[in-house]
């Protein structure tokens, strides 16, 4: 497990002794599609590494509409942030998109651990202070930007490894939702782009046909906000 827990940021500068300690009290968690790993709300004890699949954050509304807050792809760490609450409770639910495996971490653990070593917390703050700019972007592009330059920058993104040809790794509707963009909208703005041939779409099987034209239209998404 120990080499597994490497593959993450959060955890790949620390020693043997600590990785040793986080192994011990660690579990390994196997979900199948569909199936939730935590309900919004529930006491958050443990936060958790993925190893492989994908994880779906969201939240639901007093009318029960679903936001997805973000997808968890492999390497990635979440809920660790919460470790440092006095009685901390998940603020989103958590759902396998497709077959997944975890490794779920003891927060208390682990936030004892942090109080030993002040290297330690400088990673852990590293960690949280890149996720907080990753938040702010996103915050920026929510406000300023429209919904066709959001859709444009996603595809974009997608489209980064040179293959000009992609699946969409989740459903549109997950998508759409994740850029917060209705799902009618999405539709629309993807004929949009189709119509004009900057892409082509069949099923989740997305073409680039216009790269410099996809890139024009999401350029106004790719600077990032101010830091501090």
């Amino acid at each position: 497990m120990i080499d597994d827990l490497r593959i993450s940021y959060l955890f790949a500068d620390l020693s043997d002794a600590q990785l040793e300690r986080i192994a011990k009290q660690a579990v390994r968690v196997r979900l199948e599609e569909g199936d939730a790993l935590f309900e919004q709300g529930d006491p958050a004890k443990r936060f958790y590494l993925l190893r492989t699949g994908q994880i779906k954050l969201y939240r639901l509304s007093p009318a029960g509409n679903e936001k997805v807050i973000d997808i968890v792809t492999p390497g990635s760490t979440f809920a660790e942030a919460l470790m440092f609450l006095e009685r901390p409770h998940y603020p989103v639910g958590a759902q396998a998109l497709q077959a997944s495996e975890l490794i779920s971490i003891d927060a208390h653990d682990f936030a004892e651990m942090l109080k030993g070593s002040v290297a330690t917390c400088f990673v852990m703050m590293a960690a949280m202070s890149q996720r907080l700019r990753g938040l702010l972007r996103e915050i920026d592009e929510l406000s300023l930007h429209s919904a066709t330059c959001r859709v444009a920058g996603y595809l974009a993104k997608q489209a980064t490894s040179g293959d000009d040809t992609f699946e969409l790794p989740v459903a549109k509707q997950i998508v759409a939702s994740r850029l917060s963009v209705k799902p009618e909208t999405f539709s629309r703005i993807i004929k949009g782009l189709s119509d004009d041939g900057v892409i082509r779409v069949t099923g989740s099987r997305v073409t680039v046909r216009d790269r410099a034209a996809l890139d024009e239209i999401a350029e106004v998404c790719s600077s990032p906000p101010d830091t501090f």
